[in-house]
């Protein structure tokens, strides 16, 4: 945990929220760095109040040659009878680009605390219409199926000496959470063309619809024009497939100072006792950690 908090998500228990989120250790002599994923136990009662943190990451990186060698980052969780189950974005590193991912499922029988992988590879990956960089899972179970919102890697680009990835947001579903069925296309319209980048598709059901909160940049600007750097978008839907983009929704913007005033991104949406909450990540996409947000007024 030298450096990071990002792309929070949580698991609740009667007394306390678990929030998990992903970190990282010092580089290494050539400056790689890998992400392991943990978590912290707020107080139920008062969030702000840590009553637990995570001594050892929740799973170890995956073994030489297989997708997950180099980082766990992000991850989703969600409860299965007394297991719980995490779906994660393995990172292998490349020669051409940087880094390539896929989505990997893991499994803890301890309430959240350890998990094992189901398998050395992973259970969502490249496909003829996806050819690259599957990541940013946010696993969701309605109406007995579940519904697995991911990003996908649409081409890279080079801009100003690195190598950038455009990725647009995507949808499978599944009865068993393990065998998909790929929806094989984009279902968030673009606001800033061709070069948008879309991440961290957060979907919560209220008052009869449900609502997508999920980040937003345009590549390759937004590591030198702050104004094209990462904002929180919102989108909505009946029926999960079709959505209507409204970003004025969102209800939450950069701030005027503090951690967060360059950039917000990897929302993720939460109730919890009657409220609903926002966790977020601020600047260079949560190096200072992430904050908390509460809605004022009603999601409709």
């Amino acid at each position: 945990m030298f450096e990071y908090a990002q792309a929070p998500c949580v698991l609740k228990f009667a007394d306390f929220i678990r929030v998990y989120f992903s970190c990282r250790p010092t580089r290494d002599c050539n400056g790689q760095c890998v992400s392991y994923s943990a978590y912290v136990d707020l107080d139920r009662k008062d969030l702000f109040k840590i009553v637990n943190l995570a001594q050892k990451p929740i799973l170890e990186l995956g073994e030489r040659g297989c997708f997950d060698e180099f980082g766990i980052y992000p991850i989703s969780v969600i409860r299965d009878g007394d297991d719980v189950r995490a779906y994660y974005t393995g990172h292998t590193r490349c020669e051409s680009v940087p880094f390539d991912t896929a989505i990997g499922l893991a499994i803890s029988k301890d309430y959240g605390q350890i998990f094992e992988r189901v398998g050395r590879g992973p259970v969502l990956s490249s496909s003829l219409d996806e050819p690259f960089v599957l990541s940013g899972p946010k696993i969701r179970k309605f109406n007995e199926m579940y519904y697995l919102f991911y990003i996908t890697g649409k081409k890279w680009i080079e801009a100003n000496g690195r190598k950038e990835v455009v990725y647009k947001i995507r949808m499978a579903i599944s009865k068993d959470g393990i065998s998909w069925n790929k929806l094989n296309k984009n279902i968030i319209e673009e606001k800033w063309g061709d070069h948008e980048v879309q991440a961290s598709p957060d979907v919560f059901f209220n008052n009869g619809k449900y609502h997508m909160f999920f980040c937003y940049m345009l590549t390759p600007d937004f590591r030198y024009d702050k104004q094209k750097s990462y904002r929180i978008g919102y989108a909505s839907s009946v029926d999960l497939i079709n959505w209507e983009r409204d970003d004025s929704k969102a209800g939450i913007d950069v701030s005027q100072a503090g951690f967060d005033n360059e950039m917000i991104a990897y929302p993720h949406v939460f109730e919890l006792d009657g409220k609903i909450y926002m966790l977020y990540l601020g600047n260079e996409v949560g190096r200072y950690g992430f904050a908390l947000a509460e809605l004022r007024g009603e999601l409709d």
